[in-house]
């Protein structure tokens, strides 16, 4: 049973008799407040709220029903109940103090029996949600600690998985965590575009940027000689390379057959299989063409051609960046989608701008990871 006897009630009356019948009723089992009328009332209320008001209706300036009205009205006090106790007993009085928001109304003269057992009844129920209210908080509370874990250790997976991949070339380090940027900042520009809400309204920004990290975890499946050739490939060797493509698909479609949640492994599986398709159907590995190709690889093609272009190679040079960007821009509709190369070419500023922080040399694989949050309000300023 609820403990009460902490419970604080305040009578509200302007007559000295009431208010001595109910604090030798009340006060032994509760701490009791006196009030004289409405003003000294919400004033007490104020500076001390009490669990339970019992008011008189018919008091001297401000009646019961204003008090009551602008209790209701205040957000730190409408959860306060109030039992209306007063000699006005018409049908129109009792519908207008439940109107004004009271839980409960009794006539005067009142049984002191019925008032304790009505006070006890209203204190307890409010006892009840106030726990209630408590265990929903820890709830949350516990909710939010275990999605932060798991938020955590998918990105330790990530990580894990992407740092697999830089062992077999270590170009890939810095590469996937520019592509983690620059595929980030695309959603985020694109996010309220009419051809990507549907998409967005359900996948934020932030994890098909953790996604992109994994987009070429199946070079693991390519063998050395192939994938550290200091050298242009043979076209039997550009074949070889090309089934990375059907690795990761290899990979995450077995995972995605075993879970029942699968966004964001979907969305991983979507870029890793996906990215080296052309919006004209030229690409591989399926030759998927328009909006056949998913969204998040879309997104993932430009980032990964820009930074392939920028970036020194063994075999090649690195390109400038308007050499990049004034390919990409020429491949809209082509390699590219559309809308997504347009979204590009407005902010291509912000390209050059990850790109000359966060390359090769830079520091970027140490101050960013898939787990931290991206500032962009320092990466996007002067960009």
């Amino acid at each position: 049973m609820t403990d009460l006897s902490s419970c604080t009630i305040l009578l509200v009356d302007d007559t000295e008799a009431n208010i001595d019948v109910l604090v030798e009723a009340l006060g032994q089992e509760y701490d009791i407040t006196v009030a004289m009328d409405g003003p000294s009332a919400l004033e007490i209320v104020r500076q001390s709220p009490p669990d339970l008001i019992l008011l008189d209706v018919m008091m001297p300036g401000m009646d019961g029903y204003e008090v009551c009205h602008i209790l209701k009205e205040n957000p730190e006090t409408e959860g306060i109940p109030v039992i209306f106790l007063t000699a006005m007993t018409s049908p129109q009085d009792k519908a207008r103090g439940f109107e004004e928001g009271a839980v409960d109304y009794m006539v005067k003269p009142f049984s002191i029996i019925e008032v304790k057992a009505r006070v006890h009844v209203h204190l307890s129920l409010l006892m009840a949600r106030r726990e209630l209210a408590l265990q929903n908080r820890m709830l949350e509370m516990e909710i939010l600690h275990r999605t932060r874990e798991l938020s955590e250790t998918q990105a330790v997976i990530i990580e894990s998985m992407a740092g697999l991949a830089e062992t077999r070339d270590t170009d890939t380090g810095d590469h996937v965590l520019r592509a983690r940027l620059y595929v980030e900042f695309l959603s985020l520009k694109l996010m309220d575009h009419p051809r990507f809400q549907h998409f967005f309204a359900h996948s934020p920004p932030e994890l098909i940027g953790r996604a992109a990290i994994l987009h070429d975890i199946g070079k693991v499946g390519v063998p050395d000689e192939i994938l550290l050739k200091p050298g242009h490939l043979t076209a039997e060797e550009f074949e070889t390379i090309k089934l990375h493509t059907i690795f990761s698909h290899a990979i995450f479609s077995k995972a995605l057959s075993r879970l029942e949640k699968k966004q964001f492994l979907s969305i991983v599986d979507d870029i890793a299989y996906s990215h080296h398709e052309k919006w004209d159907g030229t690409g591989y590995p399926r030759g998927l063409r328009g909006d056949e190709i998913p969204i998040p690889a879309r997104l993932m093609a430009i980032a990964d051609v820009y930074d392939a272009m920028i970036s020194a190679r063994v075999y090649k040079p690195a390109m400038s960046h308007e050499e990049a960007a004034e390919y990409i821009i020429s491949q809209s509709g082509k390699h590219f989608d559309p809308d997504v190369a347009a979204a590009f070419a407005e902010h291509q500023n912000v390209f050059r701008k990850i790109a000359s922080t966060y390359g090769p040399g830079s520091s970027f694989g140490q101050t960013l990871s898939a787990s931290a949050p991206i500032d962009w309000d320092t990466i996007l300023e002067d960009g």
